[in-house]
């Protein structure tokens, strides 16, 4: 059925301005004033409503294998999250371990997902060893749409790579014109902290942050670019958490590096305090790099308003409570990650533009436009245009709520940001024009979600 929505003020990263958009067969065909519409055409009434292009999130877990466990979520129960709140599509972190075949890892990772998501998806693909065979696999799999890959300078021995098997992924990234996304730590210098904090006598999760220091992934983002320098590939810094990576990051990006930057939700909302806390209160904070010391928030934020950091994500990673006390004698067997996909949207909207830290442009383009263009998906996604898919947001102002796990929709057990205030909400959300969400509350059709194929983009 075609779709009207009408009365709204659209809002893209370049422009804003009152019209309505009208769409057909999944694609925006007409943006104007007084649009004649066929009668059979769905007319949803966007008055007092911010109209922005569908959010997409560039890093989330949804089916991982990990430490002992598995990240809770479903794509179909982390589709609806996402949705109701606002992300129409997401890249999932497709991540077989170093004992695992790639090739094998990447099918069953498309298996998880097709026929199950409520939206739109595409997957980074996880170089964790490079082998034999891994440069034929990785070639087949850049041909069936995949634009980007993902390496670990951290978890060694399990997802991580060494120094000569992310040259040799950056090399083969750069023929192929695909991006490098890399987790930036050193992988020997927190497996030391971590065994001699543990021989200590240190386990409580307050030392899970000492274990992993700021110069530890200032280090990592720095070898990273480095690389880069040397293999002319484009890369993208996932995660990062603290200002002496930004520096090394911005340093990069000021010789002509490519280098993108992604920092994720929890880094600008919570701090350590939040992981140092007690027992199992501190263990559902855990992830990495950790939460840091809150001097760094305002430089995340001040560069997320100037754009040295491009994206924001979640790097979304659901475990139940009971998940997490499987480290209650060790920090370092507590499942790394916090939950967000649903929360990500409103509180960047509420802590972010609301109290002025970016603008509203800037707001859309972090938390759509950039990725889109970073990661092949614009102009399809991450804009409000004639031809592009008609994954439409219209977003309540003046909606007022708080965070909790009694209403999110997110398949785990606690919420990280529990309590937090949020103004404004999507109040519609559209999947290729057809309406997914209303009022906070999907009511649309599971499984219509597409894996996007992506070009290469030679940067």
């Amino acid at each position: 059925m075609p779709l009207l929505i009408k009365n709204g003020e659209i809002v893209n990263a370049d422009s804003r301005f009152f019209a309505d958009i009208y769409a057909e067969n999944e694609t925006i065909t007409r943006i104007g004033r007084d649009l004649e519409v066929p009668p059979e055409t769905e007319i949803i009434d966007a008055t007092g409503k911010l109209v922005f292009p569908g959010f997409i999130d560039p890093h989330v877990h949804v089916y991982l294998p990990f430490m002992a466990t598995f990240a809770k979520d479903t794509h179909e129960t982390a589709s609806i999250a996402a949705l109701v709140g606002g992300t129409t599509t997401y890249i999932e972190m497709c991540c077989p371990s170093r004992m695992d075949d790639a090739m094998e890892g990447y099918q069953l990772w498309k298996r998880k997902a097709e026929g199950s998501s409520a939206c739109d998806y595409t997957f980074h693909m996880s170089v964790t060893k490079f082998d034999d065979i891994t440069e034929s696999q990785l070639r087949e799999i850049v041909k069936d749409g995949i634009a980007s890959f993902k390496i670990f300078l951290a978890y060694k021995n399990f997802f991580g790579v060494d120094d000569g098997e992310a040259y040799q992924t950056m090399k083969l990234a750069k023929e192929l014109g695909v991006i490098v996304t890399a987790h930036c730590e050193n992988a020997e210098l927190v497996s030391r902290l971590q065994a001699n904090l543990i021989s200590q006598g240190k386990t409580g999760p307050e030392w899970h942050e000492p274990s992993r220091p700021e110069s530890v992934e200032a280090e990592g983002t720095n070898r990273f670019a480095t690389f880069l320098e040397n293999t002319g590939a484009a890369g993208y810094v996932v995660h990062l958490s603290c200002q002496p990576a930004l520096e090394r990051a911005a340093a990069a990006k000021a010789r002509g590096t490519r280098l993108f930057v992604e920092s994720v939700l929890p880094h600008f909302l919570l701090d350590k305090t939040y992981a140092e806390r007690e027992g199992l209160d501190g263990m559902k904070h855990l992830m990495s790099p950790p939460l840091r010391d809150k001097r760094n928030q305002v430089h995340l934020w001040n560069a997320l308003g100037s754009g040295t950091i491009d994206t924001v994500g979640t790097d979304h990673c659901p475990f139940d409570l009971d998940q997490k006390l499987l480290g209650k004698d060790a920090f370092t067997n507590v499942p790394n990650g916090i939950p967000g996909i649903e929360e990500r949207v409103n509180l960047l909207y509420t802590h972010g533009y609301k109290a002025g830290r970016i603008d509203i442009h800037r707001f859309v383009d972090a938390a759509s436009t950039r990725a889109a263009k970073i990661f092949g998906l614009f102009p399809r996604k991450g804009t409000l245009s004639v031809g592009s898919d008609a994954d439409i947001v219209v977003f309540d102002p003046n909606y007022r709520g708080t965070v909790s796990v009694n209403t999110q929709h997110t398949n785990n057990d606690y919420n990280g940001f529990e309590g937090m205030s949020i103004e404004g909400r999507p109040s519609v959300v559209t999947v290729r024009g057809r309406v997914q969400v209303r009022d906070g509350q999907f009511t649309g059709e599971r499984g219509i979600g597409k894996l996007i194929r992506r070009e290469p983009m030679y940067f």
